[in-house]
């Protein structure tokens, strides 16, 4: 039976939730994980590196979860500064140099948005990977794995297609942001949760999210090997398509493709 919008806001936010860490070693061979934007520092929220997917590099992008207290302080809560998603970009242009498809897992309630973070010039690094996202001449292809929240999940989404988990959620805002904003309660969380159609199925049926990635009863961590077995398959089926495509005709359509969000007929 298919969860309710809060089972899954709770489902995503559980600990047992299998994270990008669980799914390298069932999806990549060989592995390597890169670290710095080579402007500022490291950012642990946000990891990037290559590994084999079906015996073919492949660089890999991915917000990072945690499974304990310790995991989340080391991690920010999942929260990227902006020298994570430099860190991204920089990997995605080595990935063009090399003609190396990218795949990106999006997992953030959103950016950090600290003192530091700000001062650093976290607005800018966002809107820099929305414009070179766009821009790049390499396959790129998105997974919203768990949470999609925001300006943080639009930094690594920009991309030819994307994927969502069943249970996975993707807006500008979480339900209680969006409670404690329109109506100055953050406790009509629920409410507003089913009024922002940011289920799968709802983003689906806007043709924001290009495919819904099965999950097993009850959320992805009663079978992770089943679970990486279907994102396996439709990175296989989609890497099979965007193959085909001229490294140099990628930009056009990717811009097409997102100029199209918001039309009304």
């Amino acid at each position: 039976m298919p969860l309710n919008i809060m089972q899954r806001v709770d489902l995503l936010k559980s600990l047992g939730r299998p994270t990008i860490r669980d799914y390298i070693p069932l999806l990549f061979k060989e592995f390597t994980e890169f670290h710095g934007d080579r402007y500022y520092s490291d950012d642990p929220a946000l990891l990037g590196g290559v590994g084999f997917f079906d015996d073919k590099p492949i660089t890999v992008i991915a917000q990072v979860r945690g499974h304990d207290i310790e995991d989340l302080k080391r991690i920010n809560f999942s929260m990227p500064h902006p020298e994570g998603y430099r860190k991204a970009l920089r990997l995605v242009k080595q990935a063009e140099k090399f003609h190396r498809p990218v795949l990106c897992f999006i997992d953030t309630p959103g950016a950090f948005c600290g003192v530091g973070a700000e001062e650093r010039g976290q607005g800018e690094a966002i809107a820099r990977n929305l414009y070179e996202f766009m821009m790049v001449k390499t396959p790129v292809m998105s997974i919203v794995l768990g949470e999609g929240g925001s300006g943080g999940a639009l930094a690594i989404g920009v991309s030819d297609e994307l994927a969502m988990m069943e249970n996975a959620l993707y807006s500008v805002i979480s339900p209680k942001g969006f409670a404690s904003i329109l109506w100055k309660d953050g406790s009509r969380e629920r409410e507003a949760a089913e009024m922002i159609k940011i289920t799968a199925d709802d983003l689906k049926s806007f043709g924001i999210c290009d495919a819904i990635i099965a999950e097993p009863e009850g959320g992805a961590s009663k079978d992770v090997n089943l679970t990486a077995n279907n994102i396996a398959a439709w990175v296989r089926a989609t890497l099979g398509r965007l193959s085909k495509e001229t490294p140099e005709n990628l930009p056009e359509k990717r811009y097409q493709k997102y100029r199209k969000f918001g039309v009304h007929k």
